[in-house]
């Protein structure tokens, strides 16, 4: 049976990669993997965590040199092992990434003339009048809201990503040659932002830009891409026309309609909220947050959306300890929950995973065993020695129960994907079983299998007593996993909503009294 989308061969590619194959060590990161990319067409590239995406990325752009395999770029061949990063840019390759390498303290102008050079004249002096008059035709070609002088940190995340895309593609004017390689370009950002960057990105399509779009939101893709190109273990399982795929056919291209079992997919039962709160906020105020009330009870997921600056992450923070509250009260149980530090917030019960799990919550250089004890390292030390075969045997039980994917419990926690990198996060707050487990954002940068995974946790946790507070940016997210979502609009109240609430309808609700749309 022929799969949705299933077509042919793309005719006249402009860009072909032929049986790439690359090896760290003894690990297979790519697989004889072959893509083709048709001119003026959007094109998706998917897959898991360590699927391969992000090795063929670095062999097209000439950061990895292949083990085999050819690349062809508009008829010229180049022998993939010695494709470099020189060969890439002359052959048209641009290449925009996660956090692109804008300059927010300087002016649009200065951030676009960083890749060409400034027009000088006598004595090498800057001839700003050039610099900016250049500017200005590239934000009018490419149809960017902003001035040559405007600095780039007033402007929207998504409008700083279109100036990394028209930067990338600045010198490609009249040519049908260029390929624009996006990488999880839109992780940052929000969905109204994410909105805005698509419709430039069709704008560009239509005048001729070839554009290879890589990324886990599969939501993204539908109705988007042209085509798409499925990575699973470093091998390609699918190149299919996008345009009769649904949200549900990407999945599977991604994890196989097999790839999740059961008990993966189908998360354990919420039990009904307790009837008196785990957690009582009144007339808290701190930063943009403003006299904010609400209750949290044992038992479920409560939700909180907005857009960014919006006073989610403050009020997390304050709660931990993180930040001091200006006025208000927080009792837990009852009690006041008076702290000064994270250390008090865990001693009392709170948890907290924040967005930045890399920088703030985890330690990479670590193994994954000393991850999962850092909550309860005290308890493997005994006669003045640590006990780390009792401390390696735990792990290896957390990672079967937590579904941690890993060679063992003395890998290093960096090697791990995303995923199972804050699915340990997640296991290290669980064994303490915490009445408050808050998340930031908990599955930014995950793939969808992971993502799953994650929600059955998070949804296990809740059922295990505690009381869950789900900050997202991913208005799905909270629809799906939320007992009740609070909308916070500029630090205050904005709406609540129940069980039957929808992205849609916390979307309008979070753009309220925004000045957005």
């Amino acid at each position: 049976m022929a799969r949705p989308g299933e077509s042919g061969a793309v005719a006249s590619p402009i860009l072909r990669a032929e049986k790439v194959s690359k090896s760290f060590g003894s690990t297979r990161a790519l697989r004889g993997a072959s893509l083709a990319l048709g001119r003026s067409q959007i094109h998706g590239l998917i897959g898991g965590n360590g699927s391969g995406k992000s090795t063929l990325i670095k062999v097209l752009a000439g950061v990895h040199a292949a083990d085999e395999g050819h690349i062809e770029v508009n008829g010229v061949t180049f022998d993939a092992r010695s494709f470099t990063a020189s060969d890439a840019h002359s052959a048209g390759l641009r290449f925009v990434h996660q956090q692109p390498s804008v300059f927010r303290d300087m002016t649009v102008a200065e951030n676009l003339a960083a890749d060409r050079g400034f027009a000088r004249g006598v004595a090498g002096r800057i001839k700003w009048r050039d610099v900016n008059a250049h500017a200005a035709k590239v934000l009018e070609r490419f149809e960017i809201g902003l001035r040559p002088k405007d600095e780039l940190l007033t402007a929207s995340p998504a409008l700083q990503m279109m100036v990394a895309v028209a930067r990338a593609l600045q010198d490609q004017e009249g040519t049908e040659d260029g390929i624009l390689v996006l990488d999880e370009a839109t992780a940052a950002l929000t969905g109204p932002e994410v909105d805005l960057l698509t419709q430039a990105l069709r704008r560009y399509a239509a005048q001729g830009q070839t554009i290879m779009v890589v990324t886990h939101r599969v939501e993204e893709l539908v109705g988007f891409a042209d085509r798409i190109t499925a990575l699973r273990d470093g091998a390609v399982v699918a190149a299919v026309d996008a345009g009769p795929l649904t949200h549900e056919n990407i999945v599977d291209l991604i994890v196989g309609p097999d790839g999740l079992s059961d008990d993966a997919g189908e998360p354990d039962a919420v039990i009904g909220r307790a009837s008196d709160p785990a957690l009582s906020v009144r007339g808290l105020s701190v930063g943009r947050v403003r006299d904010l009330d609400f209750d949290a009870y044992a038992g479920e997921v409560l939700g909180f959306a907005g857009t960014v600056g919006s006073g989610r992450t403050t009020l997390l923070r304050t709660i931990f300890g993180q930040q001091q509250r200006q006025a208000g009260s927080i009792d837990l149980d009852g009690k006041p929950l008076d702290v000064n530090s994270a250390t008090q917030a865990i001693t009392r019960g709170v948890a907290y995973l924040p967005e930045d799990r890399g920088g703030l919550a985890s330690f990479p250089d670590m193994t994954v065993a000393e991850n999962l004890s850092a909550s309860v390292v005290g308890s493997y030390w005994g006669g003045m020695r640590l006990r780390s075969r009792k401390e390696r045997r735990d792990a290896t039980d957390l990672m079967r129960q937590y579904r941690i994917h890993a060679s063992g419990p003395d890998a290093l926690l960096s090697t791990l994907s995303g995923g199972n990198q804050q699915k340990v996060m997640i296991a290290r707050w669980m064994r303490r079983k915490p009445r408050i487990l808050m998340l930031d954002d908990p599955t930014q940068g995950v793939d969808v299998g992971a993502r799953r995974e994650i929600y059955k946790l998070i949804r296990r946790a809740a059922s295990e007593g505690a009381a869950v507070l789900l900050a997202s940016s991913d208005f799905e997210e909270l629809a799906e996993l939320s007992t009740r979502v609070l909308v916070l609009v500029n630090g205050r109240l904005g709406a609540s909503f129940g069980t039957d609430c929808d992205s849609e309808r916390l979307h309008r609700a979070a753009l309220a009294g925004t000045g957005e749309k």
